[in-house]
């Protein structure tokens, strides 16, 4: 419920909010930034794409006010930080793209991302790539893996799928925003989503994870999205009906904290790759009008925000469900000085 804690406008006071963080969310939130400032001219609201641990480290030692994160607080920051809140802003989800010319479709499972990205698999005309698409055409061109080398929520999504559907080829102790790549011959690391769409691009037979928001950028990069297998067998690729269809199991079971993993959910029609998009923010500001002004411009993102026309469909993101608003907005009110 919307109260004294959850004011509707930001102090009339000048003000400067600073974020930074995910890649993923950032075409999002400068959107958001953009039209706000409009609506509240005393407000100047700062945004960045650093990656999610930068965000994450970054609002635990108050660099910033708010962390853009894909990945939810871990124990161990919540542990050595206990004030920071993770404040669910819209539900996002994860390509898996590659560069194959005249390769129009193709079919991929965690197993064999996992023997890709540890170098037990290295051409694309590999007997376990044919086995997933009967009928393609696959050459024998050398696969070049992608990884983010920033510490990053993708590679947080990205490697808890590979665990989820191979445990014993992708060990949870492998992750994390920033894991042990294994060595493979040719492997790229790049920074950010950008880095990512540039260098699959620009490099012939590579594969690469890149957050949804950049799929006009992928599309224009001339590179092809790959179907991935769910928990149900089903080959989807991420659209908006397999991304809410993915995320309707887990809507019920989210926490008043909004820790929750989405990652290779149940529904025959989901899609395995989905998060919440979260702002880690510090419910102990500076000062109570820097406070105001934070809980002011999040409130207003989970809800006038929320506009698929406007906001979310030009980066392929899924609003809120009002019970999640709800808990979004329970966990704003509790940010003060």
């Amino acid at each position: 419920m919307q109260g004294a804690a959850l004011p509707s406008a930001p102090n009339s006071a000048s003000a400067s909010v600073t974020e930074t963080g995910s890649t993923l969310l950032f075409p999002l939130i400068s959107s958001w930034a953009t039209d706000y400032q409009k609506l509240y001219k005393q407000v100047t609201i700062t945004t960045g794409a650093t990656g999610s641990g930068t965000g994450l480290a970054d609002a635990a030692t108050g660099t910033v006010d708010i962390g853009a994160s894909d990945a939810y607080l871990s124990p161990t920051a919540k542990s050595q930080t206990p004030t920071l809140l993770n404040i669910a802003l819209a539900i996002s989800a994860q390509q898996v793209n590659y560069n194959l010319p005249g390769v129009k479709s193709l079919k991929l499972d965690a197993a064999t991302l996992v023997k890709i990205y540890t170098g037990k698999i290295t051409t694309w005309n590999d007997p376990a790539i044919k086995a997933l698409n009967p009928g393609v055409s696959l050459p024998s061109m050398k696969i070049v893996p992608l990884h983010r080398a920033d510490s990053s929520g993708d590679t947080f999504i990205f490697t808890s799928y590979l665990n989820a559907q191979d445990p014993s080829g992708w060990s949870s102790s492998n992750v994390g925003t920033t894991v042990t790549w294994p060595s493979v011959p040719g492997e790229l690391g790049e920074q950010g989503n950008g880095g990512m769409v540039q260098g699959c691009g620009a490099t012939k037979g590579c594969v690469a994870y890149i957050g949804v928001s950049y799929l006009s950028k992928t599309q224009a990069a001339g590179l092809g999205e790959a179907f991935l297998k769910n928990a149900a067998g089903k080959y989807v690729q991420p659209t908006a009906a397999t991304i809410s269809a993915g995320a309707a199991g887990f809507i019920p079971k989210t926490p008043p904290n909004e820790t929750i993993s989405m990652i290779n959910g149940p529904a025959p029609d989901g899609y395995p790759i989905i998060n919440y998009e979260y702002a880690i923010v510090n419910t102990k500001q500076s000062n109570a009008t820097t406070a105001e002004d934070i809980r002011a411009f999040l409130h207003w993102a989970v809800h006038a925000g929320q506009d698929a026309t406007t906001y979310l469909d030009p980066v392929d993101f899924q609003p809120l469900p009002s019970s999640v608003v709800t808990l979004s907005d329970n966990q704003i009110a509790k940010i003060g000085a």
